[in-house]
């Protein structure tokens, strides 16, 4: 379940690209698999041990161009353990609305993209996320869990003042809102609950077999209460 559009952010074969705050890796695997030469970022070595696992397999299984590598590094988003202008694209997808310091994160990810590179980040939209915190206290009240909801300005804004220019926006998801709603409202940890059992069936089923119905459905719904904010960042030569 891929919330970045790759193509947008061009992603080229042979591109050194980072996914920060990688955690499962759906991201480092596409942009392997693209012939990227990927570093997947995180500060949970064992995410990592089962990302470096899978890249293994991929090769394995020659799913991945001639040429392609991939590897993955444990650190602080804080202070970001590359050198200036090493990656031709940086992608943050998930990861700011759980760190304080995020002006700081942003920084260090626009110190490490080169001049010319390109940078997606996603956040949690705002509306469908001031519902999940309206219906739910322990959605986001949690160790780790998410400490704001970014509206389109403001993570924009952010990113502007550290130095990029917004090249595009999206939105990703529209599926999964309403799953998250009725988690919160009947729990979020209440998994037995018919509807939300029904409900990740169909999601489970949708990610799988990516039918034409569900699609149609996600295209129209994403722009109304898509689940993810995607905004894509150029930095200037």
């Amino acid at each position: 379940m891929l919330t970045v559009d790759f193509d947008r952010l061009g992603l080229l074969p042979g591109d050194r690209a980072l996914d920060m705050g990688c955690g499962g890796g759906r991201h480092a695997f596409e942009m392997y698999r693209r012939g990227a030469d990927v570093i997947a970022f995180d500060q949970d070595a064992d995410e990592l041990a089962k990302v470096s696992d899978m890249f293994a397999e991929m090769r394995r299984a020659g799913e991945v161009p001639e040429g392609a590598d991939a590897d993955v590094k444990e650190g602080d988003a804080l202070a970001l353990p590359f050198a200036d202008d090493e990656f031709d694209r940086v992608v943050a997808a998930e990861i700011l609305e759980h760190v304080p310091a995020d002006i700081q994160a942003i920084q260090e990810l626009v110190r490490v993209l080169r001049p010319g590179g390109t940078m997606a980040i996603t956040v949690p939209r705002w509306l469908p996320e001031v519902i999940c915190w309206q219906l739910s206290r322990k959605y986001h009240d949690t160790p780790g869990g998410h400490i704001r909801i970014y509206t389109d300005k403001e993570l924009a804004t952010k990113a502007g003042n550290a130095g990029l220019e917004l090249t595009g926006k999206g939105y990703a998801h529209g599926l999964h809102s309403p799953y998250w709603w009725l988690k919160c409202a009947v729990g979020v940890d209440n998994d037995t609950n018919p509807a939300v059992k029904a409900y990740h069936r169909l999601l489970v089923w949708d990610i799988m077999k990516r039918p034409r119905t569900t699609r149609v459905a996600e295209r129209i719904l994403d722009p109304v209460v898509g689940k993810s904010l995607v905004l894509y960042f150029r930095k200037p030569s």
